[in-house]
This record gives structure tokens, sequence and C-alpha cells, in this order.
């Protein structure tokens, strides 16, 4: 019998993150817990599972009340099962699936049985498996599942208060938990859906704003580039040119050379439909 690791979980609302090296399988037969895969979520359900490659980072936070079958497949197991490599594709990325009424019924039935008899949870997980394979098989996925949006959610995203907000902070640590209460969504909820409104994760979102800023003081201020660093939230000078020279293409150093900084004493201003004036972000 290949080494699965089979255990019936009530996923609490603490925040996890983490990733591991073996693969995962999440099914839920009662509640919810909001789940992430590297920025793309959703809820899973006794409708609704996923399947979690080795190595990938997620985060989840339960309701407190679901129970969720959370079952570990190290890839080493795989060749011991039966069509072990085509369950082994289904970790290729990734996903999440719609449960149908008959595996939820079957995950609930084993679900008892593994609960009655914890011995037999190698067998039961096996059996899970190869159910859960059956179902992909004859309902295959599509490659990277789009994530719907979560219903009302763009209500709760004031994009204009998260960006006052920002401005407001971008000299401290800003955290997604932060956003996230403003919003009234846990952090992981919160990360998924604001990726998938806006393209980019929140930390991108907060990292883009840092630079929109520290750009318009570099262009129109004759502060240190150290002063700006700190401004907007860098722990130094190296690491804001760095993150500043990725997002515009060229050094504050060199823009300041070049003429696109606030001009010093003496020199004269140039307009911005001339070389080396200001470029649109």
């Amino acid at each position: 019998m290949p080494h699965l690791e089979l255990c019936a979980k009530n996923l609490d609302a603490g925040h996890v993150a983490h990733a591991h090296d073996h693969h995962q399988l999440i099914l839920a037969t009662r509640g919810a817990t909001e789940l992430s895969i590297e920025g793309r979520g959703d809820r899973i359900t006794g409708s609704r599972g996923c399947l979690i490659p080795c190595g990938r980072h997620h985060d989840y936070r339960g309701d407190g009340r679901n129970r969720t079958f959370v079952l570990d497949i190290p890839a080493t197991s795989l060749p011991a099962l039966r069509d072990g490599e085509a369950i082994g594709r289904l970790f290729e990325r990734p996903r999440f699936f719609a449960v149908p009424p008959r595996l939820n019924r079957l995950a609930a039935s084993l679900m008892q049985q593994l609960e009655s008899c914890p011995a037999l949870h190698s067998e039961i997980a096996a059996l899970l498996l190869r159910a859960l394979y059956l179902h992909l098989e004859a309902e295959p996925l599509t490659a990277d599942v789009a994530v719907p949006a979560t219903p009302g959610f763009s209500e709760r995203l004031d994009l204009a208060r998260l960006d006052a907000w920002i401005d407001r902070h971008l000299a401290d640590e800003i955290r997604v938990e932060q956003l996230a209460a403003l919003c009234a969504l846990s952090a992981g909820h919160f990360h998924a859906c604001f990726r998938e409104l806006t393209g980019v994760t929140p930390l991108a979102y907060v990292q883009r704003r840092r630079l929109d800023h520290a750009r318009a003081l570099v262009t129109h201020s004759g502060l240190s580039l150290g002063h700006i660093a700190s401004l907007v939230g860098f722990r130094d000078q190296g690491s804001f040119s760095r993150a500043y020279r990725r997002r515009f293409a060229i050094s504050p150093s060199r823009a300041r050379r070049e003429g696109r900084a606030f001009p010093s004493l003496g020199q004269e201003h140039r307009s911005c439909g001339q070389a080396g004036g200001p470029e649109s972000t």
C-alpha cells in the first residue's frame, strides 16, 4: 500500500500560510474554507475542492464549522498507485474543481469510516484519490481554471479609500491583513479577489504606488534619494534604487542626471515635451 496521509480536520479561523514538499487534495463535507494558491483563490465547500501541487505557496482560513479532508500525497508514492502517472498529471498546476453530489456523498461516507476505523486510513485515502481521479478523467479540467470574482466584493473594494490609506502609510510596513480589514475580509480571500479584480497582488499594488510617489519626488523635489527612499517605505537607498530601476527601466540617480529631476538652482526647467522630460506612467 503506497504511503498516503489522510486526515479529517476542522480548519479554524486562524490564517495559515505555507508550502510543503508533497501534493495535497482538499475536500470538504460541510462548512467552508477560503483558500488561495499563489494569489488565485476560491472557497472550499462541499461542492468545491482543490489540488495543490508540491512546493506551491498557499494560505487559508476556515470558518471553524467545516469538516475537511486533507490528503497528503508524496510524489514518491505515485508509481505505486493504480494510474499513478495519470494521477500525477492532475498536480501539474494548482486547480479548483467542482465536486458533484455523488462525490460529496462518498467523501462524507469515507470520513465516517476514517473516524471509526483510523487504522484503515491508507486504504480510505487510496479509494478517495481513485474516485477523484475517475471524476476528473470523466470531466477534464481546462488549464488554469479561472476563479470568479466574489459576489459583492467589487462593492466592498473601494480603491479610492485603499489608495488614500496606503498613501498615508507609505513610510510604514503595510500588510495584506491591514488592507483586508479595511474591506471586512479575511487576508486570504482579500488577496485572491484583489488580484482577480486588479490583475496584481495587493503587495505588488502597494509597491507600485510607493514607486509612483517616489518618481514624483525624484522628478519634482530636491530631496536626497535616501530621504525619498525612507519616505516611501524602503529600508535603504540600495533597495529603493533597484526597485525603481525595475519599475521605470532607469535608476533614480540617472533620472536626475539626465534632467528628469527638479532643476537645481540656475538650471533651466525642461518641458515635458522635450527629450529627457518626465516619463509617463
